[in-house]
């Protein structure tokens, strides 16, 4: 029982050695890992044998030291007796079996020597000094018991070179002066450092033709030229590459017909983990096995990526099975669908897929969101964004220098703005047949003409002063003020849409600049947003690549010189440069310690002629620190006030076009008055009564084809409208100073302001909470806001 112990244990240990050897030449990164969890400091070219003190601790560390041990001193004897015979057999020539021997005893003695310290290898020293000293210099036995003692066990390789350099030099001195010894310890030395993942190949060539030249000089052309032929070729691993190639073929070949996945678990990196040269086909099959089974190629890609060499075959199988997928959205759930599955796809993703491909999972999204509306109509209206940003894309590869993306992508933007389209066509004929009221109205974030459309009303006198100002003689610096949620934000963005192609607003978004903690940071956002802003334009312009090196030496000169560029590249326009929220600039200023934000807009004002500046924000500059009166001089306030009654009426009426009338006249009357024409709770209010309509309608309270809001309605709503309104109304209450608000209380209880009060009703009448007298609220929706907040307390 004892013998079948000790013999079962035996082979369990000689297979441990040969999967260490097999992992050395074909699963290096498997092997690094291994051996960092024996010790973290443990290399393969290490020798474990600098770590005996801590062989006591550690009894893996010592297992693995004595199993290089036996591969560094059998091996290479194994290797001999085996290439031996097979040499002397094609050859024809005898083998010199006594240097070789030489060298094998005195490797091996060498071996056992070193196992000891330090003193032990310089007893090798000695010893094999005593060799050359007995034995004569024509003898090469001494040179050779010299090098099989000296080599390895002094400087220690560790068992990559041990393994490789036994056997290179074993097989070569029974052969030497022959090109098949030369082949020997090319093919060994090559693949030592072919093994190694931390050698380039560059490195490998290169040791080789230099030892080639050297070979040729010592041993003659055949000597050199086989040496050098045969390193090249181990360090390109074309020895294993060769089999390999045939072996990817075969599965390529046999695995037609929807059997790919059965591929995945042979392909050669489950072998092989460092090859060098190109396999073809592999990509083509995970592509192909991903449609068969998705949890199987990933997991491949993950290996390759992982845990070989082979992270371009994964990423040209990433870009092929993305490419490969969108093509296959033949419906709108695949459009709809394809986000999430392509989910797993790094981001950013490998540059065979360019820039475009985020963009499609993009389009998906709002795909998503639009099949996820409540209503026909809207959905009908939200697919209007991703049909945008196809045709944007269309026209990007037209224009784009990659043909592969081109290509490839270009067949698939057709077919999705098809899919697409059609799905349009019929939203919006159900939406016509539709019973319910189209839900058109917009009630918190600003509107954008992309989707919006012809929501936005009036602001005609805004539009016309700002471009009658920008094409001045010395056009002042703008500055559009206003209370929050007036249309600002609004009006910068369909501002383009509304003034002369002379004028090129770019609108940047100050409150984004300022999360940046560096000038650095914010000279690139700034720069940024503009570029993007130039892209958005009805009539896109592309401005130049602003210097990211210039750019991060010194930001704002930087910025001045990239705009003398823009002003170049199109000299006969105007730029409108619109600081939308531009009281953050103080939080810039504050961050970076540093006012080179304002300076740099000083400059500007001074020297860029064909720069105009606008300034949007909720506040006037009396309101801000006094240093912002250094900056910006010349100032025209523009005041963005509540509609015109007119306005508020075509918004109510009209708000896109073809719209139904489901208001009653003295609706609309009660619209105005409650709201005063402010655009957002005017835009709030009627969302409500179309919600409250439809409500109506779904339970037949109404009938659809006459169902219209009445004064009635108006006020049975108001309680929700101040609900959803909360935000807005509470950040009007919380910006105001305790005077301010008490002197709203003091309204609210019925009592008239006195002279005291006199620059509180100044103030509130300006910020349009209060009529000019002080004695109302102007919103009618602001003062029960007021009232309901002063009951709760």
């Amino acid at each position: 029982m004892s013998n079948n112990s000790a013999k079962s244990g035996f082979w369990a240990y000689v297979a441990e050695c040969g999967r260490l050897l097999y992992w050395i030449y074909f699963k290096p990164f498997t092997f690094e890992n291994w051996l960092r969890d024996i010790h973290p400091g443990l290399k393969p070219k290490d020798n474990p044998f600098d770590k005996r003190a801590e062989f006591l601790t550690n009894p893996q560390l010592r297992r693995y030291a004595r199993q290089v041990w036996w591969l560094t001193a059998i091996v290479p004897i194994l290797a001999v007796l085996l290439v031996a015979p097979i040499y002397t057999l094609t050859s024809g020539e005898s083998f010199n079996w006594f240097r070789s021997c030489a060298f094998l005893a005195g490797w091996f003695l060498g071996k056992v020597l070193d196992r000891g310290d330090n003193k032990n290898r310089v007893v090798i020293l000695l010893i094999a000094a005593l060799f050359n000293i007995i034995l004569p210099a024509q003898f090469l036995s001494g040179l050779t018991v010299f090098v099989g003692l000296g080599i390895l066990s002094i400087v220690g390789v560790g068992v990559v070179g041990g393994v490789a350099i036994g056997v290179g030099l074993g097989v070569w001195l029974g052969v030497v002066g022959s090109w098949a010894g030369a082949v020997a310890i090319g093919v060994a030395g090559s693949l030592a450092v072919g093994v190694s993942v931390s050698v380039s190949m560059v490195i490998g060539v290169v040791v080789a033709l230099e030892v080639a030249v050297v070979s040729t000089l010592a041993g003659g052309l055949a000597f050199g030229l086989a040496f050098g032929l045969s390193w090249i070729l181990g360090v390109l691993r074309v020895y294993f590459w060769l089999p390999e190639l045939l072996w990817t073929l075969m599965l390529f070949l046999s695995s037609a017909n929807g059997k790919r996945v059965n591929c995945l678990r042979y392909l050669p990196p489950r072998f092989d983990e460092l090859i060098i040269l190109p396999l073809p086909f592999m990509e083509q099959i995970i592509v192909e096995a991903y449609q068969e089974n998705p949890a199987a190629a990933r997991e491949t890609i993950n290996y390759l990526t992982s845990s070989t060499n082979q992270q371009k075959v994964a990423a040209r199988a990433i870009a092929g099975i993305a490419i490969d997928s969108l093509n296959r959205c033949q419906r709108l759930s695949d459009i709809v669908d394809i986000a999430k599955q392509l989910a797993w796809i790094p981001s950013p993703p490998p540059k065979e897929l360019g820039t475009v491909f985020p963009q499609f999972l993009d389009i998906s999204q709002d795909v998503r969101a639009s099949q996820e509306a409540t209503s026909p109509y809207r959905q009908y209206e939200l697919l209007n964004t991703p049909i945008s940003a196809l045709q944007e894309i269309s026209q990007s590869l037209a224009f784009g220098k990659n043909t592969f993306i081109a290509t490839n992508f270009g067949s698939i933007v057709q077919r999705w703005l098809t899919i697409l389209e059609t799905a349009r066509r019929t939203l919006e004929e159900t939406a016509k047949q539709s019973q319910e009221i189209r839900q058109v109205y917009i009630a918190g974030n600003s509107l954008d003409p992309a989707t919006a459309k012809d929501r936005f009303k009036g602001r005609i006198d805004i539009f016309r002063e700002i471009e009658t100002l920008a094409v001045s003689e010395s056009p002042p610096i703008l500055l559009l003020y206003g209370g929050r949620r007036t249309g600002k934000t609004s009006a910068l963005k369909y501002l383009p849409h509304r003034i002369g192609a002379n004028i090129v607003p770019l609108l940047v978004d100050v409150q984004g600049a300022a999360s940046a903690t560096t000038l650095k940071g914010f000279a690139e956002n700034l720069a940024r947003q503009m570029s993007e802003a130039a892209r958005q334009l009805p009539r896109k312009l592309s401005l130049p690549q602003i210097k990211a090196s210039k750019l991060a030496e010194d930001p704002f000169p930087a910025l001045q010189t990239w705009l003398t560029e823009i002003e170049g590249k199109y000299s006969n326009k105007q730029f409108l440069l619109c600081f939308d929220e531009y009281e953050r600039l103080s939080e810039v200023v504050k961050a970076t310690n540093s006012r080179a934000p304002l300076n740099f807009i000083r400059n500007l004002l001074q020297h860029q002629k064909k720069w105009i500046l606008l300034f949007s924000g909720s506040h006037q500059l009396s309101e801000l620190d006094d240093y912002w009166s250094d900056y910006l001089i010349n100032t025209r306030a523009l005041q963005m006030s509540f509609l015109q009654k007119s306005e508020a009426r075509e918004l109510i009426l009209q708000p896109v076009e073809d719209f139904p009338n489901i208001y009653e006249l003295t609706a609309v009357d009660a619209i105005i008055k409650l709201t005063h024409c402010q655009p957002y709770l005017v835009q709030l209010v009627c969302y409500e009564l179309v919600e409250l309509l439809n409500r109506d309608i779904r339970r037949n309270q109404r009938q659809a084809n006459t169902a219209q809001a009445t004064a009635q309605d108006v006020q049975t709503i108001i309680p929700t409208v101040l609900e959803r309104g909360d935000q807005y109304f509470r950040e009007l209450w919380t910006s105001l100073e305790d005077s301010d608000r008490n002197l709203l209380r003091r309204v609210i209880q019925g009592e008239t302001p006195t002279q005291q009060d006199k620059g509180v009703v100044r103030k509130l009448a300006r910020k349009e909470i209060l009529t000019q007298e002080g004695n109302a609220f102007q919103v009618p929706l602001v003062q029960r806001f007021v009232e309901q907040l002063l009951e709760d307390e």
